[in-house]
C-alpha cells in the first residue's frame, strides 16, 4: 500500500522506467550496458517505492502512552527549553528518518489540535543543532489527557523539500492517526512535560504508531 502522496511521483517514476526500459531494449546493443542499464533502472523504482510505502499501524490507543510518530532512529533525549509555544523547559525525543524509512507521520497521543503551524525556512542536514529551529517545519501540539499538551515537530532535512500537515485547530484525533507526512530524509522531534517516563534509549530503532516512546 503507498501514500496518497506519492501517487504523482509514482506515475512518472512507473512512466520514466518504461519508457527506460523500452529505450535501452531499443538502442543499447552491448549486451553489459543494457543490463546495468536495467538495474539501474529497477534500483531507482525500488527506492521510489519503498519510500511512500504506507504499511498499516495499529496503535495502542491507550491514554497512559505516547508512541513514535513515525519510522525512524532515536537521535536525542534530552531536556531543553521549547521557545515556540510552550516557552518554558520540555524533554525533547528526536526520531530521525533516512530516506528508507516509512514517512508518513501520526499523532503520538488522542486528544485536540489546540496548535498547528507551518513554518517556511532552511534544508539543513536533519541532525543538525538548528534544524529544529531553522529548516522548514510545522508545529503541532495535541491537548491529551493524561500527558496534558505535547508537541511534535516535523522538520525537513536536506534531501525534504515538502513537508505536508494535515493538523487543523480544533480536530479531534486518535493515537495513531495520519498526522502528516514529509517527503525524503527528516526528522521528528516530541516535546513532553519534564518527568515523563521515557521508554526508548538513544540510537534505538522505532516504528510510528506502535513503538512506546513513553508512559504516564
Amino acid at each position: 500500500m503507498f501514500h496518497k502522496e506519492g501517487n504523482t511521483i509514482i506515475v512518472i517514476s512507473l512512466s520514466v522506467f518504461t519508457i527506460g526500459l523500452l529505450t535501452a531494449n531499443r538502442f543499447v546493443t552491448n549486451k553489459l550496458l543494457f543490463y546495468a542499464t536495467v538495474v539501474i533502472l529497477v534500483v531507482l523504482l525500488y527506492l521510489i517505492l519503498q519510500f511512500f510505502r504506507n504499511p498499516a499501524r495499529i496503535a495502542p490507543n491507550d491514554i497512559n502512552k505516547i508512541v513514535s510518530p513515525v519510522d525512524g532512529k532515536v537521535v536525542v533525549i534530552e531536556e531543553v527549553f521549547e521557545k515556540e509555544y510552550f516557552k518554558d523547559q520540555r524533554l525533547q525525543v528526536s526520531v530521525f528518518m533516512s530516506p528508507l524509512n516509512v514517512h508518513v507521520t501520526r499523532y503520538p497521543g488522542a486528544g485536540k489540535v489546540v496548535f498547528s503551524k507551518y513554518h517556511p525556512g532552511k534544508y539543513l542536514v536533519a541532525w543538525h543543532p538548528k534544524a529544529s529551529e531553522e529548516n522548514e517545519r510545522t508545529t503541532v501540539v495535541v491537548k491529551t489527557e493524561k500527558f496534558g499538551e505535547v508537541m511534535h515537530r516535523q522538520i525537513a532535512g536536506a534531501l525534504a523539500k515538502r513537508i505536508v500537515n494535515y493538523a487543523t485547530e480544533g480536530d479531534a484525533v486518535l493515537q495513531g492517526d495520519e498526522s502528516g507526512f514529509i517527503k525524503f530524509g527528516s526528522r521528528v522531534d516530541i516535546y513532553l512535560p519534564v518527568g515523563t517516563n521515557v521508554q526508548v534509549a538513544l540510537n534505538q530503532k522505532v516504528k510510528g504508531a506502535s513503538s512506546i516512546i513513553a508512559t504516564a
